[in-house]
């Protein structure tokens, strides 16, 4: 390779082709993060919340962790926005479907006991 080809690729370019090395000091953050929120999940059981407000605490700190474990360790931070919401749409549009069949479960329910068919 010439120089002035060595000079015409970006530093990005030759970055990427080398491999790229995160500082260790991100990994750690993410870990002391997962902990964190992993104590948060074992303090909900042990201060005994019930109902709507336990599964949604569990829940979004189950979210939060692996929300860090796509973006950190599966290195979707760093991915292009296109393959990023590829990986990512599917299953936030499987939710919301599934959020939309619980809706009409709850409304084909209640017809059935309010109108005896059933």
């Amino acid at each position: 390779m010439t120089q002035a080809e060595a000079q015409a690729i970006p530093a990005d370019a030759t970055a990427h082709a080398e491999g790229q090395q995160h500082p260790i000091r991100v990994y750690l953050i993410v870990w002391f993060w997962l902990f964190v929120l992993s104590a948060c999940s074992y303090l909900v059981d042990i201060l005994q919340f019930q109902g709507l407000l336990r599964w949604g605490l569990i829940v979004m700190l189950m979210l939060g962790k692996a929300g860090l474990i796509i973006a950190i360790f599966m290195h979707m931070a760093w991915e292009r926005l296109a393959l990023a919401y590829a990986i990512l749409v599917p299953p936030v549009l499987v939710v919301i479907f599934a959020i939309i069949m619980a809706f009409e479960a709850d409304y084909t329910l209640v017809t059935r006991l309010v109108f005896g068919s059933g």
